[in-house]
Parts: structure tokens; sequence; C-alpha cells
């Protein structure tokens, strides 16, 4: 009798709290793997030769990949012109490359001309910018090798832009780039600024552009391209021809109002850019979606520090073990830019997509070393799941948003 009364009452609550249970769910697994050696370790091997550094080796927690139905192939994708992966090297300058590759294709979008531009120029004149920033606000503004997708349009106002043959960053005989030395010597010596109470910002900035001409060379004031004399603002108007002023900046965060401009509140945003525009996170998605099936790519940022990010299976997804998909949502995404578990770690290009089991998968060009460990190198494929969980902001042409930016006042 004790046994029925219990399956009767377990029945009733089962019944008054509406308790369900999956039926034939597919749970992710997670293992423990021995750290490989892929691309990274070759820049490492190369650019070891001017140090003596070393990388520890530790076992990591990722994503069992075994059994799911994932893409492998390019030819699974639409995908739009763009210039081949560039290896930012043992370098902090994601946002660069990302936001470069993306200005690229849309050169080639609007005026079907194929340009490889040089990332480091904007580099090289945005730690410039960073320097002097420093000084202005007495040593409490950022001063690492991040920084944001709208630093790139920022920096070629002021000082234009260079195709890559004018100006690459490396030195002779330097096969990858490799900041480690560079930075730390700049960040040693605004520190001492800051200890002294130095605040010459005329000082710095030429300081600052004397380490980088010894770690990357002087940059050109004026070149030859397809035989024709520019200075780089001659360049970038001329060649490049690009408003930048039609390129939006959009996040999606609960701590402020939608559709208003907001401050994004990352170490990258170094400047304190309060030009994002902040939307729902549904809207947020379905910008994506659209643009990327109506001809545009896209330029986005954000976390790649996940059990579900992997280079050697080239994908991003969200595991059941982390939130299962229908549970990702706004306040899933927020709780972890809050917590922290969710950074501004990885500036990429999204220039395709692919639909498989009723999801997208998007085609990412990555710049970062994990991309290249296996063919075909150069990529990486994301789950919508993970993008609409992890990837924190994109930047879009202004003709593929519709009517979003009628909804903010100016």
């Amino acid at each position: 009798m004790k046994t029925k009364h219990f399956l009767l009452t377990f029945l009733l609550l089962i019944t008054f709290f509406n308790i369900t249970f999956p039926q034939n769910e597919v749970k992710n697994k997670g293992e423990f793997l021995e750290p490989k050696s892929g691309f990274f370790n070759d820049i490492l091997k190369e650019s070891d030769r001017f140090t003596s550094e070393s990388q520890p080796s530790q076992k990591y927690f990722k994503a069992d990949f075994s059994g799911m139905d994932l893409p492998k192939e390019l030819n699974e994708f639409k995908y739009y012109w763009h210039t081949p992966t560039v290896s930012q090297g043992l370098t902090g300058t994601c946002w660069s490359f990302s936001t470069t590759s993306y200005f690229e294709s849309e050169i080639y979008r609007i005026h079907n001309k194929q340009i490889k531009l040089s990332e480091m120029y904007t580099v090289y004149w945005e730690y410039v910018e960073k320097a002097k920033f420093f000084v202005k606000t007495r040593g409490k503004s950022k001063f690492g090798e991040g920084s944001e997708g709208n630093a790139v349009s920022r920096v070629w106002k002021s000082y234009g832009v260079v195709p890559l043959e004018a100006y690459s960053g490396l030195l002779p005989g330097q096969m990858y780039h490799d900041h480690r030395k560079m930075y730390e010597e700049m960040n040693k010596y605004l520190q001492s600024i800051k200890s002294l109470n130095a605040w010459n910002e005329e000082e710095a900035a030429n300081t600052i552009k004397s380490i980088l001409n010894n770690y990357m060379g002087n940059p050109p004031s004026s070149f030859k391209f397809n035989g024709d004399e520019y200075t780089p603002k001659e360049f970038l108007n001329k060649v490049v021809d690009l408003k930048l002023n039609d390129y939006v900046d959009i996040v999606s965060m609960m701590q402020d109002p939608y559709y208003t401009k907001v401050l994004y509140d990352v170490e990258d945003n170094w400047w304190y850019s309060k030009d994002y525009l902040n939307v729902p996170l549904d809207v947020y998605m379905s910008l994506i979606k659209n643009a990327v099936r109506n001809g545009f790519t896209v330029c986005i940022g954000g976390d790649v520090s996940e059990a579900g990010y992997d280079s050697w299976n080239k994908v991003a997804i969200v595991p059941t073990f982390d939130v299962p998909s229908e549970y990702i949502d706004e306040n899933a995404r927020q709780l972890r830019f809050d917590n922290k578990t969710t950074g501004d770690d990885h500036g990429i290009h999204l220039i395709g997509y692919t639909t498989k089991n009723g999801k997208d998968w998007f085609l990412i060009k990555d710049s970062g070393a994990g991309s290249k460990n296996v063919e075909p190198k150069g990529y990486v494929y994301y789950h919508e799941d993970y993008v609409k969980l992890k990837m924190l902001s994109i930047m879009l042409h202004k003709d593929s948003v519709g009517d979003l930016l009628s909804k903010f006042n100016n």
C-alpha cells in the first residue's frame, strides 16, 4: 500500500507542477585532451629565433565532437569574395585583421576591386593614439594590444591606409608577426611616465613611434600602387573609396535600453566609444542572417574560450552541458557577460552561411593560429547558437540593416 501511495503522490506532483521529461534528447559529452602541435607551434618555433620563451603544457576541457553532424568543407557554404587568410602571428591584433578583411570585401562588393590592405599600418597608428590617450587620461586608459573593429575606420580617417605591398609590419627575414617584446617595451615606457608624472604627449608619442619603427619598420608617407603615387590619405579617398560613416556597430546588451546608442563596456574599447547601437537579441541575430543572405559579409567579435570551441574540429558550438539551445536567450547571454565568462576575446570575419538540421552555420574567416591547424586553413564554422550566446558585437553596412536606423534618435 505504501508503494501505491508513493506512486500516486509522485504522479500527482508531476501533474501539478507540469514536470516533463525529454524524450530521446541527445546530450553532448566532454573530455580532457592533451594539447596537439598545431600552427600556433609553427609560429612559436619561428618566432623563438628571437626569444627563449616556451609554452607550458596542460590539459583542457572540451566537448566531445565525435558523432556530431558538423560542417567539414567550404563547398557546404554559400560565401562571398574575400582575400586569403593572413596570420596575425603572436599579436593581439585580430581587430585589425578581421575589420581590414571586412573592408576588403566591401571594396569588392561596392567597386568590384580586389585590393589587399595593410593590417599593420593601422595597428602602428592605433598604438600611437593609445599612447596619446594614456597621457591625456594620466594613465587611466587601457594600453593593450587589443582594440575594436571601429578603431580601423577611426585610424583611417586620421592617417589614411596603405596596401599590404607598401607596409607589411615585418622586418627583413621575419616570417610571422611577433609583438611580445615590442608591447612589453612600450608598456614599460608608459608605466615609467606614470610613475614619474611626466605627462608630455608629444614626447610620449615620439618615443612610442621609435619603438614601433624598431620592431615593425617605418610606415610610408607615400608609395606607388599600380604605377601611381599616393599618400595614405589619397589612397583611402581615391582607391579604397569607402564611405566610412556608412558602417554601424551593433550590440545586444540588457543593461542599457534597446534602440539607444550605448557604451560598449569592454577593455578594448579603450577610447570609450558610445556609438554602439543596442538592439534586442532576436533583432541582432536577424540582422546577421539577413545580411549574409543578401550579399553582405559581417565583421563580428566576441568570446572564443568555450568548451564548444575547437580548432581541430574547426567548429564553435554550445554543448548541452553548457546550456541547451532552447534556453539561449538574452538572459543567458547577459549573465555570461556580467560574470565575465563571456569576454571580448577575438575579432573575425563572417563571410558565408549554410543550414543544417534547421539551424544556420556561419563560415568564418579567422586570422588566429588555431584556424590553420587543419584544412581548409584559415576558416572556422560557427553554429548560430554560439553566435547568439557568445559573440558580442557586429559591424554592418547601413544598407544591410533595413529601417533599423530610423528607430534610433540622432
